[in-house]
């Protein structure tokens, strides 16, 4: 049994054979789903694994309670991946309840086919749980990332149970040769990112808690260094810049317009850019693309006229920063077009509904490869870029 504190023990679990998180997201160290079990006068469970894990689940519940029944199952979230077991533990344990938000119980229902009445405590903001020693506080957190996310705070050994706050891709049995920052980066913009106001709301109740140690429904355990971790979701969710740099990001059909983006990457790095991250959007992940694209304060976009339009994977690229809630950035262009280039205007047009976004004028237009005159132009838009 792994310990958290003496009273509060991990039943979580390690998914090796998916391969696609929310059917999207590439994890080839595989996820992890927390769950934890608070000893006390009263027991409480917090959070259940997905549905493929209910036996692992339920025993590792039955080795920590050590003859004991649970009394409660807080229910932070309802995405399966979560909840997808609970009608088990509620079947297993009849004298059980459940702790869930009000809007949890719809959800529940639709899930599960049952909101469990008579055996439910609705789980207000503010709201306490009372286990003896322990007594568990519940902090509203809607749309971080559904709307009837709740985070717990044990208020005895000072940990918050933070639901899918502060989650990382990857199993928790395998080693991430990155460490926590950039699979918890590219999983806050994917998931959360859109959501930074409402991560905002929640850090600042969490900054009036005294927190030794954050307990996230994936990934590790975080107990040391905790203003680290606060701060760097700070930044995430006010869309700061976490990154000094430029990120270019490119797609090419024959390489000119790779040669475009790599020559504006060696004019930057001469004139002294502290980082510059050149990123083949047909190439990479889309979502450590969109990850990287909110690292830094300027982007420049390159790209090709496809059917007089943007090339798909750049178009593709753009909608999930819309989504997600670009904004607080400098964006430049560049365009190649054989005939009738028209992708900087497109790119821009998709972009301008971003907050307090500024875009950098004269666009460079390629027409099929590059002339002395378009590396005359790369030179003044890295000077414009290092403004």
């Amino acid at each position: 049994m792994e310990k958290i504190t003496n009273d509060i023990f991990y039943a979580g679990v390690n998914d090796h054979e998916i391969d696609l998180f929310e059917g999207q997201y590439i994890v080839p160290l595989g996820m992890a789903y927390n769950s934890y079990v608070i000893i006390d006068e009263k027991i409480a469970v917090i959070d259940s694994v997905g549905g493929s894990f209910a036996d692992e689940w339920l025993g590792k519940i039955e080795e920590i309670c050590a003859g004991r029944t649970p009394d409660y199952l807080v229910v932070q979230h309802m995405e399966p991946d979560h909840s997808a077991n609970l009608h088990l533990f509620m079947e297993k344990y009849p004298n059980a309840q459940i702790a869930a938000s009000a809007k949890a119980w719809p959800l529940m229902k639709a899930f599960n086919g049952s909101d469990y009445e008579g055996r439910s405590i609705t789980a207000a903001d503010g709201g306490e749980l009372e286990l003896g020693a322990h007594t568990l506080r519940f902090i509203a957190a809607p749309m971080v990332h559904w709307p009837e996310v709740i985070m717990t705070y044990d208020d005895k050994d000072k940990v918050l149970f933070s639901a899918d706050a502060f989650g990382k891709f990857g199993a928790l049995d395998t080693v991430d040769p990155e460490g926590w920052l950039c699979e918890a980066r590219r999983y806050y913009f994917g998931i959360v990112g859109k959501y930074g106001a409402q991560v905002q709301q929640v850090l600042k109740k969490a900054a009036a808690l005294d927190i030794s140690a954050i307990c996230p429904l994936h990934g590790p355990v975080l107990s040391e260094d905790l203003g680290y971790y606060t701060g760097i979701y700070d930044t995430w969710s006010s869309y700061g810049v976490e990154t000094p740099g430029i990120g270019i990001f490119y797609s090419t059909v024959y390489g000119h317009t790779r040669k475009a983006a790599e020559l504006l990457k060696e004019k930057l790095l001469e004139k002294g850019c502290p980082k510059v991250a050149l990123i083949d959007l047909a190439r990479e992940d889309w979502a450590e693309n969109v990850e990287d694209a909110f690292r830094y304060a300027k982007i420049v976009l390159a790209t090709t006229t496809y059917c007089n339009d943007i090339f798909p994977v750049m178009r593709q690229f753009i909608d999930h920063l819309v989504e997600r809630g670009y904004q607080n950035r400098t964006i430049a262009f560049i365009e190649n077009g054989s005939w009738a280039p028209t992708a900087a205007k497109k790119m821009k047009e998709l972009l301008s509904g971003c907050k307090n976004t500024s875009f950098i004028d004269g666009a460079v237009t390629i027409r099929s490869a590059m002339t002395p005159e378009n590396e005359a132009q790369i030179e003044a838009l890295a000077d414009a870029l290092m403004a």
